[in-house]
């Protein structure tokens, strides 16, 4: 089975790097962004406004240069202003001159309204936002004397409006092209990020290969940051692998060590009993030496256990297995029918040891056969953890109580049946060290017999 990838929501959930980093990029994008966005607005602003004052200052004292005063006092323009804008009718841009004594005059723009002679009431030109004749407006104006003594006011204004829209029309402009700039920065921080994690991806695949057995040793190109990982959990893979084979090598010279002179003295009290002198005493040894052969079986299957365990990556298919388990208990139990069900387009596999799949699968299959009346049925299912192992027989089951304690070394249920008590112990020892889970209970059709579930 195809090992899948981590799902979108563990990527980028709340503890993946990913988002961490792209949170970061997000701010300072926002950061720099809107900082930008600020000081351009504000600068534009700024210097925009500083234009306009600038630009009125000067028509305010290009309009007192033209203005000329008949005998009379009467003021008149010589010649229009340099900017045409104050010939057009409302544009927004006005000029007015009082006299003391006459009627103001006016430009043509200024159709309707006034302005304010009171901006116009020192020698220095000042300014403020008065009301125009078309709205809000920036009134420039100054005072000055006539041939005849007399105060002539000069006064320039522009509406607010059009100062506005120029701020306006600049800040959307720098919006749209701020937002995407953030926009094309947060796709290229979202690529990076992807771009940079990827060789992470590649690696977490490796290892589940390496889980379930598909590879012996993570491979692929990886980037210089991640190559001496990589490395160094090869070679800790490589000596924990040593280390297995060592221990079983170990294991096996013990239990024949053991064995040898184990086999004996059983023989040699064997032989005694035989003798009325010294039967009670050969007895002795011999229920001894059994006690020791149990011990020694179980102690090296849980050291076996134990070691291969350890070993990652370690699979075995279940359908590499079970023919000759099988095969070999059929003829160990001729009286009883084995039948096996297994996929075949999807083999199911257990995250175990070949070696230790048949011992386990051996000493549960085993124990169902002693127990069955005629009929022994192995279940193979195949899901997305591997697969299931369900072994049904039609013997007389256990009780609620029984169940508890089976798996319980030595303990036999029925002492006249063959058997050292050790098979379901050895068993659950191999599935507990492998992770596996081994469970014992009532057939679920409602028959006599045991069920034993293992995944």
């Amino acid at each position: 089975m195809s090992e899948p990838r981590p799902s979108l929501a563990r990527r980028w959930g709340w503890n993946s790097l990913r988002l961490r980093l792209l949170l970061a990029i997000a701010a300072w994008v926002v950061v720099g962004i809107g900082g930008i966005w600020i000081s351009a607005v504000s600068l534009f602003a700024r210097h925009v406004e500083q234009g306009y004052h600038e630009e009125l200052e000067v028509h305010v004292r290009e309009l007192a240069g033209l203005i000329r005063l008949q005998p009379d006092g009467t003021p008149v323009l010589t010649r229009p202003l340099s900017d045409p804008r104050y010939l057009v009718p409302m544009s927004g841009f006005y000029w007015q001159v009082n006299v003391d004594g006459h009627a103001p005059l006016r430009s043509r723009s200024m159709r309707r309204g006034e302005l304010d002679e009171q901006v116009a009431h020192s020698a220095e030109v000042l300014h403020r936002i008065d009301k125009g004749p078309s709205g809000p407006a920036i009134t420039y104006g100054f005072v000055a004397k006539g041939p005849q003594g007399q105060d002539v006011h000069y006064m320039i204004a522009t509406d607010q409006r059009l100062l506005d829209a120029t701020i306006a029309d600049f800040t959307r402009d720098l919006t749209v092209w701020l937002a995407g700039l953030a926009v094309t920065l947060l796709l290229t921080g979202a690529a990076v990020v992807l771009f940079a994690f990827e060789p992470l991806d590649r690696l977490a695949l490796a290892i589940g290969r390496l889980r379930r057995g598909d590879r012996a040793a993570l491979k692929g190109k990886l980037p210089y940051e991640i190559a001496p990982l990589a490395d160094d959990l090869n070679a800790y893979i490589a000596h924990n692998a040593e280390m297995v084979e060592r221990a079983r090598v170990e294991a096996g010279n013990l239990a024949h060590s053991l064995r040898t002179p184990l086999a004996v003295i059983i023989d040699e009290a064997e032989r005694l009993s035989r003798d009325p002198r010294t039967a009670g005493s050969a007895q002795v040894l011999l229920d001894h030496s059994q006690r020791m052969a149990q011990q020694i079986e179980l102690r090296l299957a849980r050291a076996r256990a134990a070691v291969s365990g350890a070993l990652p990556g370690a699979v075995s298919r279940i359908d590499e297995v079970l023919p000759s388990i099988l095969s070999a208990l059929q003829r160990l139990h001729p009286g009883i029918r084995f039948d096996l069900t297994q996929p075949s387009d999807d083999p199911a596999t257990l995250p175990i040891d070949p070696t230790d799949l048949t011992e386990l699968l051996s000493n549960l299959i085993d124990n169902a056969g002693k127990w069955a009346r005629a009929r022994v049925t192995v279940t193979v299912t195949a899901n997305a953890a591997g697969g299931v192992v369900t072994i049904v027989d039609d013997g007389p089951g256990l009780t609620a109580e029984q169940r508890a304690m089976a798996g319980e070394p030595g303990l036999r249920f029925d002492p006249a049946r063959p058997g050292s008590g050790l098979g379901l112990a050895i068993a659950r020892d191999l599935a507990q060290a492998h992770g596996l889970s081994l469970t014992l209970s009532d057939r679920s059709d409602g028959l006599a017999g045991l069920q034993v579930r293992l995944a």
